[in-house]
């Protein structure tokens, strides 16, 4: 039984994805995140950074426009993606 929780937490922690997300009230709009990472932040019509929608996001270019962001306001969100 112990072996079968232990199973079933494995396909929970499976199915946990990363997404950037971006604290709008909290930007300036300096584009520095659309420089480093334009796959996954761009300038929406709006005026707004906007987060593209995708299944995984490149953690690497995401971390460093988390690092070169001046206002500190992208961070990396956990939800639940698709079993």
């Amino acid at each position: 039984r112990q072996g079968h929780q232990r199973v079933t937490r494995t396909r929970f922690l499976k199915n946990i994805v990363k997404i950037p997300v971006v604290e709008l009230s909290q930007c300036t709009l300096c584009e520095i995140c659309v420089e480093v990472c334009p796959v996954v932040f761009k300038l929406n019509e709006a005026g707004y950074i906007e987060v593209a929608e995708l299944s995984m996001y490149p953690s690497t270019e995401v971390d460093e426009a988390i690092k070169n962001c001046p206002e500190d306001c992208i961070y990396w969100a956990k939800t639940r993606g698709t079993p």
